[in-house]
């Protein structure tokens, strides 16, 4: 089974990170993909380019088995359609493998609205990240669309390529990628935040407005 983690990841940070390795673990995942994407389809323009996030997607997953980037959106023209994603990787990986795609809460109750929505569950199984507390019924549309499809069975997401919803839970990291940019523009640093080596590229290339001061000039590994 393939975990998928897609978003603009400006900056990735351990709120996408710690999730996904607790879910890797969870449903035993062979992988999980991190897919930064080019063009987000319900969001404004992200701060810095996808090449630039890229980078720090690469960066951040630099030791941990089995967490693999994925560029496909950012070499694909338009939006970033998750719909046109799940196409892309049934064509380069075929119709019996297990597709996961991880959802955080607010994401996976917006689902009826995406793109072609229909087509996800018959594409991917749906794995939502929840945490503490963030249980709740889902609205008309979103029931409607998961209505006989939530297993708590291990072995059903094993036995089908999709068409499942699971819901996991995760460790509570209220962490914001809007808040990182916020504070690195005031000059706040983002250090237990994001991994190390996305805040050593984040000062070494001065993303985010972040400027260093003397003080602040210091070798995070003796901070």
């Amino acid at each position: 089974m393939i975990g998928l983690l897609g978003g603009t990841f400006d900056p990735i940070h351990f709120g996408h990170l710690r999730p996904a390795l607790e879910i890797r673990d969870a449903l035993g995942l062979d992988s999980v993909r991190f897919l930064p994407c080019r063009i987000p389809p319900h969001r404004g323009t992200p701060r810095e380019t996808a090449e630039t996030r890229a980078a720090m997607v690469a960066r951040a997953l630099e030791g941990e088995p089995g967490f693999v980037l994925d560029r496909r959106e950012l070499e694909r023209e338009g939006p970033s359609y998750t719909a046109d994603t799940l196409r892309s990787l049934r064509a380069e990986l075929g119709d019996e493998v297990a597709l996961c795609l991880i959802l955080g809460r607010d994401a996976f109750n917006g689902l009826p609205k995406w793109h072609d929505a229909e087509a996800l569950l018959k594409l991917a199984h749906i794995v939502v990240a929840q945490r503490p507390g963030e249980e709740g019924e889902p609205e008309e549309a979103l029931a409607r669309m998961i209505a006989g499809r939530v297993s708590e069975s291990l072995a059903e997401l094993e036995r089908e390529p999709a068409g499942k919803v699971v819901f996991v839970e995760v460790t509570q990291l209220a962490i914001a990628a809007t808040a990182i940019r916020e504070g690195l523009a005031r000059g706040q640093s983002p250090r237990f935040l994001v991994p190390d080596g996305v805040w050593n590229m984040i000062r070494e290339s001065g993303l985010y407005g972040w400027e260093e001061t003397a003080s602040e000039a210091v070798d995070i590994g003796e901070a």
